[in-house]
């Protein structure tokens, strides 16, 4: 017979797993559990969430509590009688009592190596940080955050210029069919839980508006983390004539020059000896180059706020930018 599996997510990235489970015949999703219609965007239209809407593509019987922890849905949880639920971005704290319902357990899809970046944004705090390797680890839900035992783990390396949305879309299709694995290694009992440990754990809390204003004496790979890894919110943004001003872009690399430049300074790949203060501008005959605390920085497109995103050469021609003027002044 197949195993009973109750699922429940929210976001994209728990799309696939959903699909890939359902396509199964291991398994049988007996029920979705996903969070309540909600209004979305500038015109605050009552949006379904992306599980739910595949959910009912699929033809899957759909149920979206206001609280998961309420008595409305331990009732129900008793009466779906799963062998497993399978959780990934859901969104609520599981009461023990529901953790106790399925003999298999909650397997969650962790965004993670786990126990390094526990917590609601793994994936964007990974490219901040720097990190070069990530992954996408299944474990056993307890009454923590994010600190039951590990079951199965897949691990990839960070693309150099890999964005967040990019990095979540290739984690979420490497995570369902390590989600199935679990499921089956699980009702076979081959997989032994592996307790973390506490002392090797980080932490990845939730993003804020403030997470993407730029310090421009901190180093252009930093910056360049920054950008990647908050696409596409809260974006990295500084101000520029008392404006908020979004920008992307890149590190100035070496092969950027086939001869030196004319301008009011030399884009050099290191500081200058005359001092040039973090966040000036210089319009360049081909880049519009940012100072940085170890290099420059390479814009590529401006958005000051209430206005469309342009290139860095609009930027600089419509602004008619003074000498030495500055980001983040």
């Amino acid at each position: 017979m197949p195993l009973r599996i109750a699922f429940c997510g929210t976001p994209a990235f728990a799309v696939p797993s959903l699909r890939h489970l359902n396509a199964q015949s291991h398994f049988d999703i007996v029920g979705v559990v996903t969070q309540p219609d909600r209004p979305r965007g500038r015109g605050q239209e009552v949006g379904v969430s992306a599980v739910k809407a595949a959910a009912i593509e699929l033809k899957l019987e759909v149920y979206q509590p206001e609280k998961i922890k309420s008595g409305e849905a331990f009732e129900y949880f008793q009466r779906l009688a799963p062998d497993a639920v399978v959780i990934i971005a859901y969104g609520q704290i599981i009461s023990r009592r529901l953790i106790d319902i399925p003999r298999l357990g909650w397997i969650n899809l962790h965004a993670s190596l786990l126990p390094k970046y526990r917590g609601a944004a793994p994936i964007n705090w990974a490219i901040i940080n720097g990190e070069t390797r990530t992954g996408v680890t299944t474990m056993l839900i307890d009454a923590g955050l994010d600190t039951g035992p590990m079951l199965l783990h897949y691990e990839t390396e960070i693309a150099p210029d890999e964005t967040a949305p990019e990095l979540t879309a290739r984690l979420a299709e490497a995570g369902a069919p390590l989600a199935a694995e679990t499921l089956r290694q699980l009702d076979r009992g081959e997989i032994a839980p592996v307790r973390q440990l506490a002392l090797e754990a980080t932490f990845a809390p939730p993003l804020r508006k403030e997470d993407g204003r730029i310090d421009w004496q901190l180093s252009v790979q930093y910056i360049y983390n920054q950008i990647r890894g908050l696409d596409p919110w809260p974006g990295a943004f500084t101000t520029f004539r008392g404006k908020t001003c979004r920008i992307w872009g890149r590190p100035l690399a070496v092969d950027d020059f086939s001869k030196p430049p004319a301008g009011t300074w030399h884009p050099m790949l290191e500081v200058p000896a005359s001092p040039v203060l973090p966040g000036t501008i210089d319009a360049q005959d081909s880049l519009i180059c940012v100072r940085c605390g170890d290099s420059q920085f390479v814009l590529t497109f401006v958005q000051l706020e209430g206005r469309k995103r342009v290139t860095a050469r609009e930027f600089a021609n419509g602004a008619r930018l003074a000498l030495a003027e500055r980001f983040g002044e």
